[in-house]
């Protein structure tokens, strides 16, 4: 699979966040889904302000966790850490599925729903639907 360099941010709503869209595909993003994203920002929105930062479970001096969605509907999860080792990657697999404008992850048995806020082919931001 082609690897493509991606920004994976995931936003924290304090607040309710509401989008409108308009179109014959109900809001639903048409960019590919599909691919390797790495993690790299979280935040918080607290009205319409919206503040990010590094994202913290990155391990300093390897590279970024990761989040792979395949084609097959399968989700690879990578996690480094130098606990053990110098940058020594954990992965877990899954499961996810997209309706409209939510994700939802089923790894080791643990399901995560979540908005997708903004999806392009080098960004995917996405925000805790609860």
């Amino acid at each position: 699979m082609k690897k493509r360099s991606s920004v994976l941010a995931f936003v924290l709503s304090i607040s309710l966040f509401v989008a409108s869209c308009s179109g014959d595909n109900e809001g639903e993003t048409l960019a590919p889904l599909a691919g390797k994203w790495d993690f790299s920002k979280i935040g918080t929105v607290v009205g319409t302000t919206e503040t990010l930062i590094d994202a913290p479970q990155n391990q300093s001096g390897c590279e970024r966790d990761f989040m792979e969605l395949k084609i097959d509907n399968t989700v690879i999860e990578g996690n480094y850490d130098s606990t053990l080792a110098p940058c020594a990657i954990t992965t877990n697999q899954g499961v996810y599925s997209r309706s409209n404008n939510n994700l939802t992850r089923v790894v080791n048995g643990v399901t995560k729903v979540q908005d997708i806020v903004n999806l392009s082919l080098s960004e995917l931001k996405l925000k805790d639907a609860t």
